[in-house]
């Protein structure tokens, strides 16, 4: 009898270790989910920008010279906030393409609004993705794991227009006639530059010192 008590304290204490290890495994596997999850939205980013510059090629007869080009206007096109996006796709094709036939640029139109659609799917599921990675990470008791585990922070990489980000800062939208012709001068930032959230997980978006997207869609096969 003398050692039930010894042993009963040996069991709780196993049983303890046991159910701290079972913890870790849990939230270590739903953290690689996420992690995993998020790799796969965040290169599913490259996979649309690559489908609408192919669409432009194929539908509107833009040369493979025009690629860095397109880098500079497809935050602003894709941005279902931006309300001249339109005009801004039209503006460019006609500029890169003179001998388009504009009637046709209804059907154009139409593909890149699903492709549109699909690109804002894609960022709000990385921002969903994200959030349920920080509560894992940050909330108590698995952060207490996940912080032995070494766990970061995952960096997000939005598309998004510097107008869209100065609209929601100010909470005025007022620049109008993104082609308009006007000199710029040597220390002016072109109308065009775009803001970039720090890349991370895919490659060919740190390459694009203007936005986040592959700075040569034409090479991504």
């Amino acid at each position: 009898m003398k050692w039930v008590a010894p042993l009963a304290i040996v069991g709780v204490i196993v049983a303890g270790l046991v159910g701290l290890v079972g913890m870790f495994i849990t939230y270590s596997n739903q953290e690689v989910e996420l992690s995993t999850q998020f790799g796969a939205q965040q290169k599913a980013n490259t996979v649309i920008y690559d489908k609408v510059w192919k669409t432009l090629q194929q539908k509107a007869g833009v040369a493979d010279q025009s690629a860095d080009k397109f880098g500079e206007i497809y935050a602003n096109i894709m941005d279902a906030r931006y309300g001249d996006k339109d005009q801004v796709l039209m503006n460019w094709i006609q500029e890169q393409n003179p001998t388009f036939d504009m009637s046709l640029y209804k059907d154009l139109s139409l593909s890149i609004e699903a492709n549109r659609a699909e690109f804002a799917n894609v960022q709000q599921k990385l921002i969903d993705i994200k959030r349920e990675h920080d509560n894992l990470r940050m909330k108590i008791p698995s952060s207490f794991f996940l912080a032995m585990k070494g766990t970061k922070e995952l960096q997000m990489q939005i598309v998004t227009s510097t107008r869209t980000e100065k609209a929601f800062d100010t909470g005025k939208d007022d620049d109008v006639g993104l082609f308009e012709k006007k000199e710029v001068s040597s220390t002016e930032k072109p109308v065009a530059e775009k803001k970039v959230a720090s890349a991370a997980n895919v490659d060919e978006l740190k390459k694009i010192p203007m936005m986040m997207v592959p700075a040569s869609p034409a090479t991504i096969r």
